[in-house]
């Protein structure tokens, strides 16, 4: 009988966007149609990680970035009216905005590093990476984009420390502990645990998005446009349909 290996799970991309929009779909049922099962949004915790991994991802892999970088801002708008319903219960809602122009903002600040790192100067490179994680996290949080400043930071996050050598995995760990608890933190749970009374932060559950993200090895499983663009347009769509069924049952 064949001893089973860790090392032997690989999760596709295919896989790691179904997982995120699963955990995403629940954070939003807790916000919108289930609000006492705190479960849920605990669970939706994990999402944003992994998206903002996947994004990092999909800027290495992808054939054109032109079109990538196009695709990012037209599901931004497409989204934005779902979104402010949802969030802000009006079809405008200023004061807070989708979270792919949190992605969209992390995927130029990387381009511009990429660009500045193919010249091959390293004090040029560390000059442009501090003014453009700056400028991001100033323009997430002036923009109002969701997870704000610390979402963009999320993103440049799993840029600096893509790879699977062992400063990588623990920068990531770092990384998301920092932004998490430390940035973000949130509500706060009591623990007991074997007579020792402590406090769980709620958003610190991000960091068991690590998980996923570290049995992917780059695997790109199913793909078509059809798969594609579905996962786009569910964000916009399932928001839609969240905000249809709350008024229905209103």
């Amino acid at each position: 009988m064949r001893s089973f290996k860790f090392s032997q799970i690989d999760i596709s991309a295919a896989v790691l966007h179904v997982i995120a929009m699963t955990l995403m779909l629940m954070d939003h049922l807790w916000a919108t149609l289930f609000p006492a099962q705190e479960w849920l949004t605990c669970a939706g915790r994990l999402a944003f990680p992994i998206f903002a991994f996947m994004t990092v991802e999909g800027y290495f892999y992808t054939h054109n970035l032109k079109k990538y970088i196009s695709r990012l801002f037209l599901f931004a708008l497409l989204s934005e009216i779902p979104f402010d319903l949802m969030y802000g219960g009006t079809w405008f809602y200023p004061v807070h905005q989708n979270v792919i122009w949190t992605f969209l903002l992390g995927i130029l600040g990387i381009h511009l590093m990429e660009m500045a790192r193919k010249n091959q100067k390293r004090c040029a490179y560390l000059f442009v990476a501090i003014l453009v994680v700056i400028t991001g996290m100033l323009l997430g949080t002036i923009c109002m984009a969701d997870y704000y400043g610390a979402g963009v930071l999320t993103v440049f996050g799993f840029y600096f420390f893509r790879g699977r050598k062992w400063w990588c995995l623990l920068g990531q760990f770092l990384t998301l502990y920092w932004i998490n608890i430390e940035l973000l933190g949130g509500l706060m749970y009591p623990v007991q645990l074997f007579g020792v009374k402590f406090e769980f932060c709620q958003q610190g559950l991000a960091l068991l998005a690590l998980i996923p993200i570290w049995l992917y090895r780059g695997r790109q499983g199913y793909h078509s446009k059809l798969f594609q663009y579905s996962c786009y347009a569910f964000y916009p769509v399932h928001m839609l349909v969240l905000v249809l069924i709350l008024e229905c049952v209103n």
